[in-house]
């Protein structure tokens, strides 16, 4: 095992029917400009009210990833 060192971006995804969702877009999105992603953290999960009825689930996750080697 080679130590690393990582970097973190925070990101925040949104779905209209599940948390699990607004996360899923949040990493499918930063995956295509990200390299080497290892983990995410849940930092705060709210949402958007509409007619008194949950409109959007918005979570903000922390991403961690490893720094490439250099050459």
């Amino acid at each position: 095992m080679t130590d690393r060192v990582y970097k973190t971006i925070e990101i925040t995804g949104t779905s209209t029917t599940t948390l699990e969702d607004a996360i899923k877009t949040a990493i499918d999105r930063a995956s295509q400009t990200v390299h080497n992603m290892r983990w995410f953290q849940v930092v705060e999960t709210r949402g958007a009210i509409n007619d008194g009825q949950v409109a959007q689930w918005q979570v903000t996750i922390k991403i961690g990833f490893a720094l490439e080697e250099s050459s």
